[in-house]
């Protein structure tokens, strides 16, 4: 939008004033809920409950997030006024009003990102702690940003943990990550993961996904653990057979030692991975 000085012209005197930039802020009731509350069941360890993903199982985040709301909203403001993610400006963002689909779809994925660059650039709350993932795929109105959609509910149940074989998981075994660490770096520490449902390129930190003899060596102690070791409320399995189920626990032990990697909920985020795509897949 461009501003221009006007002028009144008088007899006596020339008076120019400046226009203000104009600022719309989004109406809240159009900013999609997150679906759950920040701070439940703490660990102790920074961790507390997030959604309870596909496999039946509650993911820890960290025990911050979701943020207040009324901070969130505060920054979609900023964002949509900018026109992009002002921690994270290669990322464009838009809120139309409009009950279309899409119109719902571009408001959720601006949710979303806000919600990811929260305090600067991948630095926020990832998107497995609110399910925004599957959210994205299939933006019904009464889905909110903090639901998991219909994944969970046909999700099949988690094989009994088997425990790791002498010397590791078997890494045929182990999904790939599909996608590769640094690419397209834009010198903020963050580089790009991968395509998500609104056809936008999700931003991730540029060491992710990690080096993958690392990442086995790191899911082979999980397994032999049971849990993750970074965050032992977590349990894991790694069923080997080539059931659909089995696959699935794989995938999902997985995305928990990828999450975890450093610590509880300080790892990769899973758009730095085909691994979600890969669960979807072996769940349909």
């Amino acid at each position: 939008m461009k501003f221009f000085l006007t002028f009144a012209f008088l007899a006596t005197s020339t008076t120019v004033i400046t226009a203000a930039p104009v600022r719309r802020d989004v109406d809240p009731s159009l900013v999609p809920e997150f679906g759950l509350q920040a701070g439940l069941n703490p660990t102790g360890t920074g961790d507390c409950d997030g959604i309870t993903n596909a496999a039946g199982q509650v993911v820890k985040i960290p025990c911050s997030c979701p943020p207040d709301r009324d901070a969130f909203i505060q920054s979609i403001n900023e964002n949509v006024n900018a026109g992009k993610v002002v921690n994270n400006p290669t990322i464009p963002v838009s809120f139309p009003t409009d009950n279309s689909q899409a119109s719902q779809l571009a408001r959720l994925q601006t949710a979303i990102v806000t919600l990811q660059n929260l305090n600067g650039p991948g630095v926020g709350s990832k998107a497995i702690q609110d399910g925004t993932g599957a959210a994205t795929s299939s933006p019904a109105p009464a889905t909110p940003a903090g639901s998991t959609g219909s994944v969970s509910s046909s999700a099949p149940a988690s094989p009994a943990s088997s425990p790791a074989p002498a010397g590791g998981v078997d890494p045929a075994l182990v999904p790939d990550f599909g996608h590769q660490a640094g690419l397209n770096p834009t010198g903020t520490g963050d580089c790009d993961g991968i395509t998500n449902a609104a056809g936008q390129v999700v931003k991730v930190p540029c060491s992710c996904p990690p080096d993958r003899d690392t990442f086995i060596q790191s899911l082979s102690a999980n397994v032999a653990a049971g849990h993750a070791v970074n965050n032992p409320s977590v349990s894991v399995s790694f069923p080997t057979d080539d059931s659909n189920a089995s696959k699935a626990a794989r995938i999902q032990a997985s995305l928990i030692t990828l999450q975890n990697l450093n610590g509880p909920g300080e790892g990769c985020p899973a758009a730095s991975t085909t691994f979600s795509a890969q669960l979807q897949a072996v769940q349909s």
